[in-house]
């Protein structure tokens, strides 16, 4: 079978391999999805912090099962969603519950090898089984669980006024989840078409452009400035400016991330008494939970997907696939790959 690796910034290079062996624990899959990620266009670019080369990317994922083991309650046939987040279990993170801040945590198609390729093998209690949803659907889960947590640490009460800034994937994926809570939601862009389509398309929230003046805006908007204020942009300036738009005793969670250091005033962030807080991945209980409200038609995700190509076509159109118009979230379809 053919894999695609990217051996060092800006080289995809096409590999023949045979099929793996899944050893104990491990169960045998068949890609049939993958969804492009932000990591993987950084990657490619050689700007992704913590990547490590050569590595096969590709970890929003659809599979199939071809085997599994026996104990674990998995069948020939079944779609699942992949857990990316390979954790140790042992540090004092997981012990507390908290394994998506392993210290020792491995992300596949970052640290392990991801799902650029037909057939992989994947620790059973990594693939969560989505009956009812299709191929499309379950390659979403994954992204979907990256904003759910970061609502999940927001604990966003219906009707609280809440504002998400960046209407990129994941900010988007927020969005979803605030408004699923019952957040009262404002949705914030410089990009006039990532609000239209964040705000009409997908019927998230109010649009505010992310001009001067946001503050005075979101205080006429709510009558209030926001309690919850989740910044998706990874914007140094737009995270910092997160400290002047939230309400007193409000609430800070940094979604999106910079390489670098973050500076702000500590006086205010005081007089305020606000909570800061960081997202990372999520949970295993987030990737069943997301699985839930998709399953229950309480989410919408399909319109996230915007373009789609077959994997014989990666290596072309992965490179330049960030200067394509409307881009917001690309799917690689294995259907073709056998």
């Amino acid at each position: 079978m053919k894999t695609l690796s990217l051996q060092q910034p800006g080289s995809l290079v096409w590999t023949e391999v045979p099929v793996p062996q899944p050893a104990e624990g491990e169960a045998l899959v068949r890609v049939r999805r993958c969804g492009v990620c932000g990591t993987d266009i950084h990657a490619l670019a050689g700007k992704q912090p913590f990547f490590s080369y050569p590595r096969r990317l590709g970890h929003e994922l659809c599979v199939e099962v071809v085997t599994a083991p026996a104990e674990s309650g998995l069948a020939a046939g079944d779609l699942c969603a992949v857990e990316a987040y390979y954790f140790c279990g042992v540090c004092p993170a997981c012990r507390a519950g908290k394994t998506n801040c392993c210290k020792n945590l491995k992300v596949l198609g970052v640290h392990i090898d991801g799902g650029h390729t037909p057939f992989m093998t994947v620790p059973a209690e990594k693939l969560h089984p989505a009956k009812g949803l299709n191929p499309d659907q379950i390659a979403l889960v994954e992204p979907l669980v990256i904003g759910a947590h970061g609502v999940e640490r927001a604990a966003i009460k219906a009707g609280e006024p809440t504002v998400i800034l960046g209407m990129g994937p994941i900010g988007l994926a927020a969005a979803i989840f605030a408004k699923a809570a019952g957040a009262n939601l404002v949705c914030v862009d410089l990009q006039p078409d990532r609000l239209k389509f964040a705000c009409e398309t997908m019927q998230l929230g109010t649009a505010l452009p992310a001009y001067a003046h946001l503050a005075d805006n979101l205080q006429a908007h709510f009558g209030q400035l926001p309690s919850v204020v989740i910044d998706a942009t990874g914007s140094p300036a737009s995270m910092r400016g997160t400290f002047q738009l939230t309400e007193n005793g409000g609430r800070i969670v940094f979604l999106g991330l910079f390489v670098g250091d973050m500076t702000f005033d500590d006086p205010n962030f005081h007089r305020r008494e606000l909570t800061l807080m960081a997202s990372r991945a999520g949970l295993s209980g987030t990737f069943r939970e997301v699985i839930r409200l998709m399953h229950t038609n309480q989410v919408d995700v399909l319109p996230l997907i915007t373009h789609r190509f077959d994997f014989a076509d990666t290596g072309e159109r992965l490179p330049g696939l960030h200067r394509e118009a409307g881009l917001v979230k690309a799917m690689i379809d294995f259907d073709k790959a056998l």
